[in-house]
């Protein structure tokens, strides 16, 4: 991994896997590593994003059994889901976060059963699901149409950035099938 694939020497990754079936530690590192960083240089390139220094994020590899309860007492929405975000603090896009950002939570079987239905692979998934989670970190969200769309290009962006594909194209492509 070069100098600039790195995440910002600010950043301080904690990775938990509580479920077999996930990559073994040392490939989910260097790929959250990797992403998390990309996504910290676009935004602040593109967007002005300023990190406080030392910042962390928590990252919880997991099962569909664990993220359905935890979106059950959260969001009371009783069904597994590919990711959770829980921000530490609010926060709007573009401001500066507290140094403890939050936490990612997600589930192996819903991330892989969604790759097979996109037809891309696991990897190329989950990257854009930590995408995705780091940007609700951040304030951003998808409840309506104009901050879906910003959202939505900022991941589209930031997965460039790694050389992967819109990822919203590949959805709406298996909706129609």
């Amino acid at each position: 991994m070069t100098a600039d694939e790195q995440c910002p020497p600010e950043f301080d990754i904690q990775i938990a896997i509580e479920a077999p079936s996930w990559p073994d530690y040392d490939v989910l590192e260097k790929l959250c590593h990797t992403t998390i960083g990309a996504a910290a240089r676009l935004l602040a390139s593109q967007e002005g994003q300023a990190f406080a220094p030392n910042s962390e994020l928590s990252l919880l590899f997991s099962n569909d059994a664990d993220i359905r309860e935890i979106n059950r007492q959260w969001r009371q929405q009783d069904k597994p889901t590919n990711v959770l975000s829980f921000p530490a603090s609010a926060v709007e896009p573009g401001e500066t976060p507290d140094p403890l950002l939050g936490d990612i939570m997600l589930a192996h079987e819903t991330v892989e059963k969604e790759a097979l239905a996109l037809g891309i692979s696991f990897d190329n998934h989950l990257t854009h699901l930590l995408v995705h989670g780091f940007l609700h970190l951040l304030g951003y969200d998808h409840e309506n149409d104009d901050d879906a769309a910003v959202m939505e290009d900022l991941e589209t962006g930031i997965l460039a950035t790694l050389n992967l594909s819109d990822p919203y194209e590949n959805f709406f492509q298996s909706e129609e099938r």
